[in-house]
């Protein structure tokens, strides 16, 4: 049984006409299975490198690199979570976010809540200095942060 839909697979194959080549595909390739599935099985990595014409190392050297994609063994969960610990945002008390969302969702970054639903993780910086302390509710940015719980009412949905 294949890993990827036919659903994924249009809109991979759809994106190559789009690149000077085929194996150029593979990070939006990641990311189409990435936000369907929450995550990159070694299944997916195969059937990617299948269709790009690569090896199923080069597509997960890709997916490792960028340390944004998770495997099969870690989804995400429902809701991905950043907390910014920029320097802007560690001096308006970023750090004391983070911290305070850890002990509210009782995991540690990079863990996902019990039931599945928030995937707490820090960014190095979401490039909303402007707005620190920043996080971000998926791609969404939320600057001035100050009530946690709001937040984590919203990632919650």
């Amino acid at each position: 049984m294949p890993a990827l839909s036919d659903e994924i697979r249009a809109k991979i194959l759809a994106y190559i006409p789009r690149y000077p080549s085929k194996q150029a595909v593979t990070l939006p390739a990641l990311h189409f299975v990435h936000d369907a599935m929450r995550c990159v099985s070694y299944e997916a990595i195969r059937e990617i490198a299948e269709m790009l014409d690569l090896s199923p190392a080069q597509v997960h050297d890709t997916m490792t690199f960028y340390q944004f994609f998770r495997e099969k063994n870690a989804p995400l969960g429902k809701t991905r979570l950043w907390v910014c610990r920029s320097l802007a945002c560690s001096l308006r008390g970023g750090e004391d976010l983070l911290e305070t969302f850890c002990q509210k969702l009782h995991v540690q970054p990079g863990g996902t809540t019990a039931d599945g639903k928030i995937t707490l993780e820090f960014a190095e910086c979401l490039g909303a200095c402007e707005g620190a302390p920043a996080v971000m509710v998926n791609d969404e940015h939320r600057h001035c942060v100050s009530d946690v719980d709001a937040v984590i009412r919203e990632a919650q949905g």
